[in-house]
């Protein structure tokens, strides 16, 4: 189920096709084109069970001749695959024997059917005793969680690779791993473990199968922006030579970042106006995208009001380049939300800061812990003298 060395996963380019059938943000025209590249891809691996599933919830129209022929092809494979196994089982070794059940496999992952296709790799694991081939059993299953975003699936199979390589295992599989994990962090909302993991993999990227490694640094990027400090972004991000080599292939990737970090605002409005649409039409962060936009504005505002004790309204409108009245709607809605720590005087038209003060927090956190441990003791020594 890999793709070629340096091309994404057919599947999952397949997957992205699928899911940008159902937004109501693709025109028309976009959609026709797709659904004739999902046909053309179902007849091409000859993915029966998908075209069913794609038939029932009206994606695609119905070709009962070539429901037919699909049936009697995949009769035939299957037919000479048990033969194939039978044979390895009767007449070759072992290895022969686990390639063979791979093979059946391999086959129900390439026409959709995910039940039997883990049914088999588990018959096909049970043949298995090197713990890398194992774990490529593992990313097979990984892919075809990511198939359908099947986050439970994908989560046991992260937890089985991290057991697998307790006993044993080479670097480049552990690496692999670290990007699959990064990809279910972003996609289950963890952006904090996500960057982390993706920063790690940036010197060691071979995971195409998943995506390009552009689209990667694209990732990267986006999860970094919301987890990373100022100068831990410098360090890991801006000043990377690999995300310098790659970022200007992703339009406004570019000036998203550099413009946050030197404070270019207007700009930075820009290029993230730019860069919504992209992260609005990928499956992985379409679900996350209202959540994103306003961690990234957190982040922009809590920069800005960073430099001041109090500052009008009207400079920081100007800053960013947008009217008053939008950064008063937007700065009460962070301001209840608890997201920024400032108020705002409507009659003088000036914003106040009031961040906390980390050193007080700490002092009253530690007092609060002490109170608690005393009350312990004085439970305890009651108890003893019963």
């Amino acid at each position: 189920m890999e793709g070629e060395e340096g091309s994404q996963q057919p599947h999952l380019v397949l997957a992205s096709k699928l899911f940008l059938l159902t937004l109501n943000d693709v025109p028309d025209i976009e959609k026709l084109r797709f659904k004739d590249e999902v046909f053309t891809f179902v007849k091409q691996d000859d993915m029966l069970p998908l075209y069913e599933t794609l038939i029932g919830n009206s994606v695609l129209d119905a070709d009962p001749a070539l429901l037919d022929s699909l049936r009697a092809k995949l009769d035939d494979e299957l037919k000479k695959l048990d033969e194939k196994i039978a044979d390895a089982e009767e007449n070759l070794g072992e290895s022969e024997v686990r390639e063979a059940h791979l093979a059946k496999s391999l086959f129900f992952i390439r026409i959709g059917d995910k039940e039997k296709a883990l049914e088999h790799l588990k018959v096909t694991e049970s043949k298995t005793v090197a713990v890398g081939q194992k774990m490529d059993l593992v990313f097979y299953t990984l892919l075809l969680g990511f198939f359908d975003m099947d986050f439970d699936l994908i989560a046991k199979s992260i937890e089985k690779a991290k057991s697998l390589f307790e006993q044993g295992g080479d670097w480049e599989r552990k690496n692999r791993l670290k990007v699959y994990e990064g990809l279910y962090c972003m996609s289950t909302r963890n952006f904090k473990k996500a960057a982390d993991l993706f920063l790690d993999s940036i010197s060691t990227f071979t995971t195409y199968e998943l995506f390009p490694y552009d689209t990667f640094i694209f990732y990267t990027v986006l999860t970094s922006i919301i987890s990373l400090d100022r100068v831990s972004l410098k360090q890991k991000v801006v000043d990377a030579p690999e995300i310098l080599t790659v970022i200007g292939k992703v339009p406004y990737l570019s000036e998203f970042l550099n413009s946050l970090y030197d404070c270019q605002y207007k700009s930075f409005f820009t290029a993230f106006a730019g860069l919504t649409e992209q992260i609005k039409l990928d499956r992985y962060l379409h679900p996350h995208f209202r959540y994103y936009m306003r961690e990234v504005r957190t982040v922009v505002y809590s920069q800005f009001l960073e430099s001041y004790k109090s500052v009008t309204i009207e400079a920081m409108a100007k800053a960013f380049g947008v009217t008053v009245d939008f950064i008063d709607v937007e700065l009460s809605r962070f301001i209840a939300a608890g997201k920024l720590h400032c108020k705002i005087d409507k009659v003088a038209g000036v914003l106040e800061t009031n961040r906390p003060d980390a050193k007080n927090a700490l002092y009253q956190a530690t007092i609060k812990q002490g109170d608690f441990l005393l009350n312990r003791i004085q439970k305890l020594s009651r108890v003893i003298d019963l």
